[in-house]
């Protein structure tokens, strides 16, 4: 392949995710993780199913951060899940550690490489990246929005009956609870969501948007959802590989966009082959402008409790 992309965790997301990037064949993967014989054996699975699937990307795994030399992209899925009850803050902590030290691995061998993080608290982690790489903001680039929309897609498709491919949705802010689901920029096959639902019926997908990793957790209880959010990775990924200027929600670092300096916000953004290359604006009414500087402050919240490091 003419790229090689690192997955930092071969655990549900970073493994699923190495495989959708082998199997699109958008590029060679090498899957890092502590368990190094896991991310072995699952890189030897995944080929040993190449045959088959008819892909001839390659899938190398192992704990040695060597290999990744010269990485494109680095995703970061390393952390601690949540469990049942847990929110995503919980996990500040213990995952702050975790991509400081995946993130100064990752820098030592492709100072040049774009970070996609995925590990949560995903705002709040962003920011631990971008400290610990040095990187301008154009490199550091948070999936949440991706997943977040792809959420709202799929319970307003559902909803409606319609094909998944007719809908399209916008989510704004932190990758939490306080997220801001855009209704107003929704549409089915360009036909404006408020004209297509109910205030009520939309409401209710808005809180089950917010609400979605929690309800996979409950339904996992063990561990956290995966094949969505790998596929966003992808998504995101694959943009940025064959540079196809493609407008994702993502959380990126704002330079007074939004009114906010400084702080990791899911906006939308254009991404292509340096990474993040535009911030779209969107003209927002009073109370969306409201309901994103709530979700801001929870970000900013969470970062200012990062532990030292």
């Amino acid at each position: 392949m003419q790229h090689k992309v690192t997955v930092v965790g071969a655990g549900n997301v970073g493994a699923t995710t190495a495989q959708r990037i082998a199997e699109a064949e958008l590029a060679d993967v090498v899957m890092v993780d502590v368990a190094g014989e896991l991310a072995t054996g699952k890189a030897l699975d995944m080929m040993e199913a190449a045959p088959i699937m008819g892909f001839n990307a390659r899938i190398e795994g192992g704990s040695d951060y060597a290999p990744t030399a010269g990485s494109h992209i680095c995703v970061i899925t390393a952390g601690l899940a949540r469990k049942p009850g847990m929110s995503r803050d919980d996990l500040v902590a213990k995952n702050t550690e975790i991509v400081r030290d995946v993130t100064r691995e990752l820098v030592r061998y492709s100072p040049e490489t774009i970070l996609i993080v995925v590990t949560n608290p995903l705002d709040a982690m962003c920011e631990v990246a971008r400290r610990v790489s040095g990187f301008p903001r154009e490199r550091v680039i948070g999936m949440a929005g991706v997943l977040d929309a792809a959420r709202m897609r799929w319970f307003i498709a559902d909803e409606l009956k319609v094909s998944v491919q007719d809908v399209d949705a916008f989510v704004l802010g932190g990758h939490g609870d306080t997220m801001v689901p855009l209704p107003r920029f929704s549409t089915v096959n360009g036909i404006p969501l408020p004209q297509l639902l109910s205030a009520e019926r939309i409401e209710a997908i808005n809180q089950r948007t917010r609400t979605g990793g929690a309800e996979i957790v409950n339904y996992y209880k063990q561990g956290s959802a995966y094949y969505a959010p790998s596929a966003a990775v992808v998504d995101m990924v694959a943009a940025i590989l064959h540079d196809k200027k493609k407008i994702l929600p993502c959380a990126v670092l704002l330079k007074g966009e939004y009114g906010f300096d400084d702080l990791f916000v899911g906006v939308p953004v254009k991404l292509g082959w340096r990474g993040m290359e535009e911030i779209v604006q969107l003209s927002l009414t009073t109370e969306e402008k409201g309901a994103l500087g709530k979700s801001a402050d929870a970000v900013r919240s969470l970062i200012q409790s990062l532990p030292a490091f």
